[in-house]
């Protein structure tokens, strides 16, 4: 059994779906593993990660349309403002939608479906600096 870590940085431009299914592929592949479980751990509060549809900008708008109806930006709904009126809908967004993944590693590919991409999802309006770890296990 072997592993392997990477730490993986995105910018992000604002709030959205950033798809980083390309880099993470990438890295899998360079390891050199064939079989195995690839976690990916986002480490921030106010960004989480999913995996979803990457063939339709659709999906990423509607996503990100409900989870402003569902999580919006109101002053008088949240007691947490220290970052301001963005803060707290972004905890609520990053707990709705998790901040780890994990997924198979088969012949040497990431066992996503054929639609599926990886995506950060940024939740704050102003850029950042999001990290993602990805630890490989496998052989």
């Amino acid at each position: 059994m072997r592993q392997a870590a990477h730490r993986l940085e995105i910018e992000t431009r604002g709030r959205g779906l950033i798809e980083i299914t390309r880099p993470v592929a990438a890295w899998t592949t360079g390891a050199g593993l064939k079989t195995g479980l690839l976690t990916l751990f986002c480490r921030h509060t106010s960004a989480s990660l999913l995996i979803q549809e990457n063939a339709a900008a659709e999906v990423r708008a509607d996503l990100e349309a409900y989870f402003e109806a569902i999580a919006p930006e109101d002053p008088a709904r949240y007691r947490h403002d220290d970052e301001g009126a963005d803060d707290m809908p972004a905890h609520i967004r990053t707990a709705l939608t998790g901040v780890q993944l994990a997924i198979p590693l088969i012949e040497g590919a990431l066992a996503l479906g054929t639609w599926q991409g990886i995506y950060l999802f940024e939740h704050r309006r102003r850029p950042h600096r999001r990290e993602v770890v990805l630890h490989l296990i496998g052989e």
